[in-house]
């Protein structure tokens, strides 16, 4: 029979333990280090690239890893940020005061969603979770940054909460575990996602919860009531707040519902195409990148919210420019304000650190200094003369009653670690002093101590020390042992001395030992009792840092105008949007020294120019035009100044944008089907305030096929009674044609300029259409091979000559093209081809040597005939 596989102690406490949390990698202390057991040592090797070794647990081998406690701020960054739970399972009691095995407990839950560590954090970025609850009609959602207490909620369809979850980018995302495969189908694999038990996702439940946690009987004071799918997100969210072990939330005092109406909607593809905060090539440049200018942490997390957000109300919009305005006629209250930011800490996370009791002693000082530095921001914008930023003032408290406590309380140099010491000013509790005194005034009672012993005995240089074995003790000579009165006690012999101990010295000893204790604990005592004090500041805190965000949001915006000539927009409630040299705002950083951005105007409305269709050749500066056009308007509705000479805008409602090529093979989807998906999503969608920016539809297919569904969007967008705004760049000379039988559809191209057998790009948009897209110069300037150049030009020739886009183009109008008269047979595919030879040739630019070769190769052709 086979003997049944004994279990040590420390691995049947490890097991119990390790059951409970199942789906988390469990840091199991095991005394001064952090110890991983089976597949969670295997997979934390690998991602901390630390040993993995193995050993005998009972008759079981166990593959183990692990590092030193004190390392822990170091390796748990790495496992959060590599997707993972992790369970901190610490040692609850003294291993010295216990003959039993150590009692130990999970202290912490760490997922990549609920993370404090600021080693995990992003200082200019929010950490939410979130969770997402699939109704019957609509989808709940909800967001949670534990970490500044920011508690929002929404709801709405599928396609609004994609977009949400593309602007807030969750670390994690809660799910009910019945929903797996539609929150795959619906947002792919790109989120770290955690199933949750479906109970949880009941209304009666979550209303409970939510009115527990903030105390209340009904959730009408937030504006949230009505929301029943957010709210029962929301309370998944707080539910997994207490499952991973937090429970000191004061700081999340209140939830807010983010208003579908208030903002411009731009889908998940425009988002993505319009490289906002994340770009698709990693070095890439974001618009983020640019536009940032903010100092404090919580300005640059409030610049992107108001980027994901931008607003639909012209009032909200034109005060945010009034006081960027204010500040560039006022740059010496801007340089005053930015020199005081940059002694701010970041606010929101360090009174968050005090709600949840892990704020160290040095961090509390971080708070008061930053306090300390709001106050002159406050002054300074209560003397001016703009009532936007007096009301900025008046919302800012000075907090001088917390900035005298801590001042009282702590040492201007306390540590990070309280075990450290030296944590309590001097003079702040009367009974720590005395234990100081005794403690640290010691040397001078041990010299009296020794120069009396010395008197007495008659021993010279008596030495006293002391060390971890003994303690303190006297070491004396040897050739003074003899001198030793019979009372004191030897301890240790050395080669040249003896150590001994006395019974003063021993007291004396206990006396020291027990005052260090002592001060300890009660440093601990006292900084804690000052943490629940501070608690009460929390929501007065967290309103400073609301108004410091948006103060150092619009001094970035005002330093980005005057360090980049942007321009106020002029903000109306019409329908025309008309931009007079405006510029790429990332492009036109990425330019080479001393090249300028060459500007472009555009001007849309619903009466002659509804529909923009611009044509020009590959790399000529078509898709940058659309993207500027739309970040123009979304950087003026943000609150923004713009880079143009001028811009009038009618508030936009929605931007789509249908940029660029992106395949999603992993979904089974072609780039043509990605697509076409896009593009419906646009003209499901459109209403009259809408900007659409459309960029070569139809490519993906044939040209015939290409041609046909361009057109026939172009004609949907004429006709459809919204007339929304539309940019539509294309290669499609075809198009071109439109404006004949389409009146407020009109023709542009981006100019270029053919020297000989070369193009030079002016990237200058100018009236009229294009009529060749010039592929084969731009494979030319790649470096294509010579061979291949010279074969593409001659099949060119052939496939223009059977497939006229006149032919194409009147097949579409049904209507026959007008014949034409030649000099030449057209049923001589030589004498054609000679024909178009002549044609495109440029007089003008063709020096004697380049006419006598370009006769010799006619002669050549017809010599062959």
């Amino acid at each position: 029979m086979a003997q049944k596989a004994k279990v040590t102690p420390l691995m049947k406490q490890y097991n119990a333990i390790k059951n409970k949390y199942p789906d988390a990698l469990l840091l199991f202390r095991v005394g001064d280090f952090y110890e991983t057991f089976g597949e969670d040592a295997v997979k934390t090797a690998r991602i901390l690239n630390i040993v993995l070794t193995n050993r005998n647990n009972g008759s079981e081998r166990t593959e183990l890893a692990g590092f030193p406690h004190h390392s822990l701020n170091s390796y748990l960054p790495k496992l959060v940020k590599a997707g993972e739970r992790v369970a901190i399972c610490d040692q609850l009691e003294d291993p010295k005061k216990t003959k039993k095995i150590v009692k130990r407990g999970v202290t912490e839950l760490v997922t990549p969603g609920v993370a404090l560590n600021d080693e995990v954090l992003q200082s200019r970025s929010n950490n939410f979770l979130a969770a997402i609850h699939f109704g019957k009609k609509q989808l709940g959602i909800s967001f949670l940054d534990v970490s500044t207490g920011e508690f929002l909620t929404a709801q709405g369809n599928a396609a609004y909460i994609d977009k949400l979850m593309r602007n807030f980018q969750p670390s994690e995302v809660l799910i009910s575990k019945k929903d797996k495969l539609k929150f795959v189908e619906l947002l792919g694999k790109d989120f770290h996602e955690f199933y949750m038990e479906d109970w949880l996702f009941k209304i009666d439940y979550a209303k409970e919860n939510l009115n527990t946690h903030f105390n209340t009987n009904s959730l009408k004071g937030f504006g949230v009531e009505d929301l029943e799918e957010g709210l029962v997100a929301a309370g998944v969210v707080l539910h997994y707040l207490s499952e991973t072990q937090h429970h000191q939330l004061k700081h999340i005092s209140s939830i807010l519902r983010i208003a579908e109406d208030a903002y411009v909607w731009m889908d998940k593809f425009t988002i993505r195409n319009l490289e906002l905060y994340q770009a698709t090539n990693q070095q890439a440049v974001t618009l983020l990148d640019v536009i940032d200018k903010s100092i404090s942490p919580m300005g640059s997390r409030l610049l992107k919210r108001w980027l994901a957000l931008p607003l639909k109300n012209k009032e909200a919009i034109k005060k945010r420019h009034q006081m960027i305005d204010f500040l560039l006629k006022n740059p010496s209250l801007q340089h005053l304000i930015q020199n005081q930011l940059k002694q701010i800490s970041d606010l929101e996370r360090l009174i968050s650190k005090v709600a949840t009791q892990k704020i160290s002693p040095r961090e509390v000082n971080q708070l008061k200094f930053s306090i300390a530095a709001i106050s002159p921001i406050k002054e300074a914008l209560q003397k001016t003369n703009s009532e936007a930023f007096q009301v900025l003032a008046e919302n800012i408290n000075s907090c001088q009653l917390l900035q005298q406590k801590i001042t009282e309380a702590l040492a201007e140099d306390a540590p990070v670690n309280i075990n450290k010491g030296h944590v309590i000013a001097p003079g702040f509790n009367k009974e720590l002093d005395e234990l100081r005194s005794i403690a640290f005034s010691g040397k001078d009672y041990l010299d009296e101590m020794l120069e009396r012993e010395s008197q007495t005995t008659g021993i010279p240089k008596l030495k006293i020390a002391s060390n971890n074995v003994f303690g303190y003790y006297i070491e004396v000579r040897n050739t003074h042992k003899d001198k030793v009165p019979d009372n004191w006690i030897r301890k240790q012999t050395l080669v040249n001395a003896e150590r001994y101990i006395t019974e003063e010295l021993k007291t004396y000893e206990a006396k020291i030992l027990g005052a260090e204790e002592k001060i300890h604990l009660l440093e601990q005592e006292l900084f804690q009792q000052l943490v629940v004090w501070l608690s009460d500041y929390i929501k007065v805190v967290q309103q400073n840092s609301f108004q410091i965000a948006q103060i150092d949001v619009l001094c970035s915006f005002a330093q980005l105008a005057r360090e980049e000539h942007y321009v106020e927009p002029e903000i109306n409630e019409g329908l025309d949007l008309i931009i007079e040299e405006g510029r790429h705002p990332v492009i036109e950083k990425q330019l080479p020294a001393g090249e300028s951005y060459i500007s472009n105007s555009v001007k849309l409305n619903q009466e002659d120019q509804q529909i923009i269709m611009i044509t020009g050749p590959n790399m000529s500066g078509k898709s940058a035009l659309l993207r500027q056009t739309a970040l123009i308007v979304l950087l003026a509705q943000m609150g923004s100044f713009v880079p143009a000479k001028s811009a009038q805008i009618g508030i936009v409602d929605k931007i789509f944008t249908r940029v660029g090529a992106s395949d999603n093979i992993s979904m089974g989807e072609s780039t043509f089907m990605v697509e076409m998906n896009e593009t419906a999503s646009i003209l499901n969608n459109i209403s009259p305030r809408s900007l659409v920016l459309l960029d070569e539809i139809g490519r993906g297919t044939s040209t015939y096929d290409g041609i046909s569904i361009a057109w026939a969007i172009s004609e949907y967008l004429h006709e459809h009674p919204a007339q929304a705004k539309t940019l539509f760049a294309t290669h499609y000379h075809e198009l071109n044609e439109m404006t004949q039988k389409f009146e407020r559809i009109k023709n542009y191209n981006v100019s270029i300029k053919q020297l000989k057998n070369k193009i030079l790009f002016l990237r200058k948009l100018v009236p009229g259409g294009s009529n060749h897209s010039f592929g084969i110069h731009v494979a030319k300037m790649a470096g294509m091979p010579q061979h291949v150049i010279h074969r593409a030009n001659k099949i060119l020739e052939k496939l223009e000559q059977s497939h006229g886009s006149e032919e194409i183009s009147a097949t579409i109008n049904k209507s026959e093209p007008e014949p034409q008269l030649s000099f030449f047979n057209l049923d001589d595919p030589l004498l054609e081809q000679i024909k178009e030879e002549i044609i495109h040739l440029d007089i003008n630019t063709l020096t004697p040597v380049e006419a006598l070769m370009k006769l010799n190769e006619i002669k050549r052709l017809l010599s062959k005939e």
